[in-house]
């Protein structure tokens, strides 16, 4: 699947230092490993049936700061994301909407890469659709069926049987145990489960907890014929196939927002452990939600801050001029990529505002200018602590206002390692 055109970010003297991250399997904050200075990296796509929000955007911002930050440093880097184009959620938004699912999948995935284009996101090299990738996953399932790893669950609305991930068993099998990404008991997993797309109470299966693999036909829903019979797949599974099949079969990071730690990210890590016999990623990394009128921003409660409305200058009904992608990038950042926060309206105002004073800033003659160069390494310094990109910023709000000795330096800095045009 094609992707957007990639930004040129500017060369800067010097090198960077490769950042330590916080990785939510081991909750401290660590040097993911790096094999010989080329960083993999996989973050989970959209279902495509609302894209995009700030939600998303905050997600695939902070790990578009993370790739720059490698890079800076000297690191080649290689970038996996999946599109979810088939999905329960997406078909009811087609049969709510009349509109065919495959034509609103098409759609908005192409809405999501006019938005990360616009918002200088530096692309995947490997953008795939689920739907790409069938019989792949297909073929997956089938392994784990004939390892014992993958159980039947008849349902009553369907010829065959929906197949389910063993994961008592798994955790007899494999390195994989419950627990490995997602440091949460089992009371609250199950809670996630049911609010996360799982069906802890359904009856049948060996394990609350044991997620669906393959999902026979259905009448009415897309399927496909496969080894395992007619069907698509599960949602872990589809990660777990496309992640190991880009990257391999260990990479440096696995990257989501914060909602994803379980039951997606756990899942995934445990079937492609299943299939491989080799832990998934070095480090798990989770971005924070982003609150909207009080609640958690949403699909399903529809409280959404879509990005082309912002870019558009329709957000709201309103019919003002359009958000600068770099404000939205800024409004962003002012926020560590960890941290959970609720967006006003106000915060795009705040962000053009600063945005306006770095640019006078770095056009402003000064007696007593901070040194470039300094100001660099602190930037720099920043980014390696966790991407902790607030401080990147103040470091920036005290030196635009003295002024600098290099400016040019400054704003290639700048547009390098945040993204943000000066």
């Amino acid at each position: 699947m094609r992707t957007w055109t990639t930004p040129e970010l500017p060369a800067l003297p010097g090198q960077g230092t490769a950042p330590r991250l916080f990785n939510t399997a081991t909750d401290r904050i660590e040097h993911p490993a790096i094999a010989d200075e080329r960083a993999t990296l996989y973050v989970c796509g959209i279902t495509p049936y609302d894209a995009t929000h700030l939600g998303h955007a905050a997600t695939y911002l902070a790990f578009d700061i993370l790739l720059r930050a490698w890079r800076d440093a000297g690191i080649d880097t290689v970038y996996a994301q999946n599109i979810t184009d088939i999905d329960d959620p997406l078909l009811e938004r087609a049969n709510a909407t009349g509109v065919e699912w495959r034509a609103l999948a098409e759609e908005q995935i192409g809405l999501f890469r006019s938005d990360m284009h616009r918002l200088g996101m530096i692309p995947p090299e490997h953008f795939v659709a689920v739907t790409e990738r069938i019989d792949e996953i297909a073929e997956a399932v089938q392994r784990l069926q004939e390892r014992g790893l993958a159980y039947p669950v008849p349902c009553d609305d369907a010829e065959g049987a929906d197949l389910y991930f063993d994961t008592r068993e798994a955790e007899r099998m494999t390195q994989w145990r419950l627990g490995d990404v997602a440091p949460y008991d089992r009371d609250l997993m199950e809670i996630l489960s049911a609010e996360r797309g799982g069906d802890p109470e359904r009856l049948g299966k060996r394990h609350p907890l044991d997620p669906l693999l393959w999902r026979a036909a259905r009448e009415g829903e897309p399927s496909w014929p496969s080894p395992v019979g007619d069907g698509r797949p599960g949602w872990h599974i589809e990660c777990a196939v496309i992640a190991t099949a880009e990257l391999g079969r260990t990479f440096t990071v696995q990257g989501g927002g914060h909602d994803l730690v379980f039951p997606h990210h756990e899942f995934t890590a445990a079937h492609a452990t299943a299939l491989t016999d080799t832990p998934l990623a070095h480090a798990y990394c989770h971005v924070g939600l982003i609150a909207y009128d009080g609640h958690k921003m949403s699909k399903s409660r529809g409280n959404l801050v879509l990005v082309s409305k912002l870019l558009d200058g329709t957000h709201g009904g309103s019919a003002a001029g359009g958000a600068d992608p770099s404000a939205i990038r800024l409004a962003l950042l002012a926020h560590h990529y960890r941290a959970e926060w609720e967006w006003f309206d106000a915060d795009l105002e705040t962000a053009t505002r600063r945005l306006e004073a770095w640019r006078a800033g770095a056009q402003r003659s000064a007696a007593d200018p901070a040194s470039s160069v300094a100001v660099l390494q602190q930037l720099r310094q920043s980014l390696a602590n966790d991407l902790d990109t607030p401080v990147m910023l103040a470091t920036l709000d005290a030196a635009l206002d003295r002024g600098v000795d290099d400016p040019a330096l400054i704003i290639d800095a700048v547009d390098a390692l945040l993204g943000v045009k000066l």
